[in-house]
């Protein structure tokens, strides 16, 4: 940092994403035109900068620490309102914890707990002093913090009067220009993580499948192959279990897929579940929980937002993500408990209960995607299952599989972005068992997680298969580090990170 307050600032601007997104400049000078400053201390040792600012007002900084036991811990904070001999209505000390053992994720959650911190209307300018401050992964200490304010600043606001205002951040470091480069992939990622959340936060009456349909098709001026399947088509393909569940909606089922292409590999295909509004069918559901059933297609948000990552970052990969999309609704056309439904693989359904249609979905789609693209790995995600929720809670995300080179990669590439997820076992396949047809949809008797993904590995055929379980984690009811309440995108970020970095 310069402590030239009135020198005009080399700022590297990188503007606003979107009416979601704060604008985050990376400056090698500071000004005082700002109304807050933050500067942080470590547990073993307080910054250059906060040393500097700490002169500068004759010791109120240490002297505030002192006062409230501030030992520098991790997300620790003190504010400070006019600080003496700084041009500022506050200064917020933020602590670090151990420097050295900073990593990116921590850094993420740092962001997004300053960035709650800083949520008042009277806050509009904020200069953050970065300078010399690292990861322990070599990451940049400022794009990442840059991307965890960003990330937990969003809001969906389409349906209020007033909107939030919109802040500026100057992140000051000595290498400005790396900083700014290093935060423009970051930047894509945000783009595509608040597209999942929006299309999860839309109210279903909004985002039905067609519409769903039409977002999808905004990514071909991406690059993006997109390809809608309409329900006469699906009925010709055979993918009875997929247009069954769409039945009862007056626009029925899609299958919608997105192919980017950025390379001649074979792909990965991202399967997701889209089920943009869930009654429950015949089997009703009741209870305030209802409300939250918008969020049932945040699956097929996640994978679809991630190809928009990946192309939005010129990626090399080559990734298909496959949608089944339906709105499951009770009328005189629904399925009824006790049908039969035949699936594109050539099994047999019985449908003990159409609360249990995000499997259906997912059978059809996942054929689909091995049919067409061969791929050399399949993941599905989905809000399949209430005992998934009860099983891990809201923190962790349920993953299974009997590929453990896949699950100890997604495992790891979840830990890097705070997307964790947690082992659970398959089996109990007897308990899909059914004297009427192939498969029944609900199992006798087991985890109901468990049965769940074992009846989608009937559909995974040879390819090397994943399934992930997001009940839970797709919608939060209560905001934490880098994520708002609402929808959170969950997916998008830990898929991003697995195809980028560690998919083979």
């Amino acid at each position: 940092m310069k402590l030239s307050f009135l020198a005009a600032s080399l700022t590297l601007g990188v503007t606003a994403l979107s009416t979601h997104a704060e604008t985050i400049n990376f400056t090698n000078k500071f000004t005082a035109q700002a109304d807050s400053l933050v500067v942080f201390a470590s547990e073993d040792q307080q910054s250059t900068q906060f040393k500097e600012f700490d002169a500068l007002t004759k010791g109120q900084l240490s002297k505030a620490i002192a006062a409230n036991k501030f030992e520098g811990k991790f997300g620790q904070k003190v504010e400070i309102i006019a600080p003496a001999n700084l041009d500022y209505q506050r200064v917020v000390i933020v602590g670090l914890g151990q420097q050295t053992k900073l990593d990116t994720a921590a850094v993420t959650r740092l962001g997004g707990q300053l960035s709650a911190k800083l949520n008042q209307d009277t806050i509009e300018t904020i200069h953050i002093a970065a300078d010399n401050l690292t990861t322990a992964s070599n990451t940049s200490f400022g794009a990442q913090l840059a991307h965890g304010i960003n990330l937990r600043a969003y809001k969906f606001e389409q349906y209020h009067s007033k909107k939030r205002t919109l802040k500026t951040y100057a992140i000051d470091t000595e290498t400005a220009d790396i900083d700014k480069s290093a935060y423009q992939k970051l930047v894509n990622l945000e783009k595509a993580v608040f597209f999942a959340r929006d299309l999860t936060n839309e109210t279903a009456s909004a985002m039905t499948p067609a519409m769903f349909a039409k977002e999808a098709m905004k990514l071909k001026k991406l690059g993006v192959e997109v390809k809608v399947l309409e329900p006469k088509q699906l009925k010709k393909l055979g993918m009875g279990a997929l247009e069954a569940v769409g039945r009862g909606s007056k626009e029925g089922s899609r299958l919608i897929i997105a192919h980017y292409k950025g390379s001649d590999d074979a792909p990965i295909a991202l399967v997701g579940k889209g089920i943009t509004f869930d009654s429950g069918g015949y089997s009703l559901k009741t209870g305030a929980s209802i409300a939250r059933m918008k969020s049932d297609m945040a699956g097929a948000a996640a994978v679809l937002a991630t190809v928009k990552a990946l192309a939005l970052n010129k990626s090399d990969k080559n990734v298909v993500a496959v949608m089944g999309m339906a709105a499951n609704m009770v009328s005189e056309h629904s399925i009824a408990p006790g049908d039969v439904v035949t699936t594109a693989e050539g099994l047999t359904v019985e449908v003990v209960n159409t609360d249990a249609e995000g499997r259906l979905v997912l059978s059809d789609a996942m054929w689909y995607a091995r049919e067409y693209f061969k791929p050399a790995i399949m993941v599905d995600v989905a809000t399949l299952t209430g005992s998934k929720v009860r099983a891990l809670g809201n923190e962790y995300a349920a993953i299974f599989s009997e590929d453990d080179q896949l699950v100890e990669q997604l495992t790891y590439a979840g830990k890097q972005v705070n997307e964790n997820l947690w082992r659970l076992p398959l089996g109990y396949k007897d308990a899909l068992k059914t004297d009427i047809a192939d498969l029944k949809n609900i199992g006798s008797y087991g985890p109901g997680a468990t049965t769940a993904a074992s009846f989608l590995q009937h559909f995974s055929g040879d390819v090397r298969w994943v399934h992930l379980d997001i009940a839970g984690n797709a919608l939060a009811s209560k905001a934490k580090d880098e994520v708002p309440t609402g929808g959170t995108g969950f997916g998008v970020r830990l898929l991003n990170e697995w195809i980028e970095s560690k998919a083979k």
